[in-house]
């Protein structure tokens, strides 16, 4: 197979990786895997027809079988861009518009980065959970509203999924759209992308919480899931009709050309809470502290982000005895709750911290 791995030129788009085509039988048996409670039997026929139907879209990658054209507001109004993602990004302009009202309420998102819920697994709740309502509540005292994003859906609500990034942008930043237009893939069933719900609720926030616990040493997939494709956020391309649709070399192009990689969450206060029991919570708060940053949003003071270890060392039988106990934990994530209401509001009322709006001789 011809390979272009060492191509110089600055527009070249290097491929070679090989196909990622599956046969027939292959997909059969992923297929049918979704039907293996017996109760399915019964439906057996109708199953082969909608096996047929997905065969048929996979074989022509009907990717996006919906889509109309661009419209107005767009570099080619008439190139047909999908429905979800129009959808998507209107939702978007839609909580910008809540975000921007004057006189609308301080409101914040609170992350949940736990996967445990108590609902599914046979186990307790999460540690996680008892101090995002701990936080809830502190901000609901404050007079903010809450937003609460429970990341634990993706392990406890059918059909809930948040998909991989791709890392389009490292092919060239202007190939990654805002929001991500990756996904739905309809000729590979992936469908139901919760990212689509999940970017208006960081949109339309003045302040963002994440309450996190440490999984080895890094972030909890649930919550690695959620940054990853918030990476458009951070410099993606709001109009895919530049790039029309994922052509490469347009891409290539738009950045070498210069591109202003806009920060699309800029602005807002954060604060992060990460608990662990053994080993990894400063690097974990650093990693998030500074991920947020990154994106230019605003950390809400000293006290607004925190990492503790909840049972030190103890046996996680004992983990939430541990946590009764430990009363200073709790008051200081009130705290930092607190702290980051207060950064809202001063937000709100046009405070920027300093160096707020330098031009960075480093945009990437």
């Amino acid at each position: 197979m011809a390979t272009n791995f060492f191509a110089r030129d600055s527009d070249d788009v290097r491929t070679g990786q090989g196909s990622t085509a599956i046969d027939r039988e292959t997909f059969h048996a992923r297929f049918t895997a979704h039907f293996a409670d017996p109760a399915f039997e019964a439906a057996e026929a109708e199953r082969a027809r909608l096996e047929e139907v997905a065969w048929e879209g996979y074989q022509e990658y009907r990717r996006s079988p919906r889509s109309r054209p661009a419209g107005q507001g767009f570099a080619d109004p008439a190139f047909p861009l999908p429905d979800e993602w129009l959808d998507a990004r209107q939702a978007i302009v839609d909580a910008q518009a809540r975000h921007d009202q004057v006189d609308g309420p301080p409101t914040a998102l609170l992350v949940c980065a736990s996967p445990r819920t108590d609902q599914t697994c046979p186990g307790e709740m999460s540690k996680t959970f008892r101090l995002t309502t701990v936080a809830r509540d502190a901000l609901v005292a404050a007079g903010v509203t809450v937003d609460v994003l429970d990341l634990s859906a993706l392990t406890a609500e059918y059909g809930r999924v948040i998909y991989p990034c791709k890392g389009c942008v490292s092919t060239a930043m202007p190939l990654c759209h805002w929001p991500c237009s990756c996904y739905p893939n309809h000729a590979l069933g992936q469908t139901g992308d919760w990212m689509a719900e999940i970017y208006p609720r960081w949109v339309a926030a003045h302040g963002v919480m994440i309450v996190t616990p440490v999984h080895w040493y890094q972030a909890p997939s649930v919550l690695k899931l959620m940054m990853d494709r918030l990476v458009c956020a951070d410099g993606g391309n709001p109009d895919p009709t530049t790039t029309h649709g994922k052509r490469p070399a347009e891409a290539k192009a738009l950045e070498l050309n210069g591109w202003s990689y806009p920060r699309h969450l800029a602005g807002r206060g954060f604060s992060v809470v990460v608990h662990g029991d053994t080993a990894g919570v400063e690097g974990l708060r650093r990693g998030l502290h500074d991920w947020l940053c990154d994106m230019q949003l605003v950390p809400a003071g000293s006290q607004s982000s925190l990492d503790r270890y909840i049972g030190y060392y103890e046996p996680y039988a004992t983990s939430h005895r541990a946590l009764d106990a430990d009363e200073a934990l709790v008051e200081e994530v009130r705290i930092a709750a607190r702290t980051l209401g207060e950064c809202v509001r001063r937000l709100r009322a046009g405070w920027r911290p300093a160096g707020d709006g330098a031009v960075s001789p480093r945009p990437k």
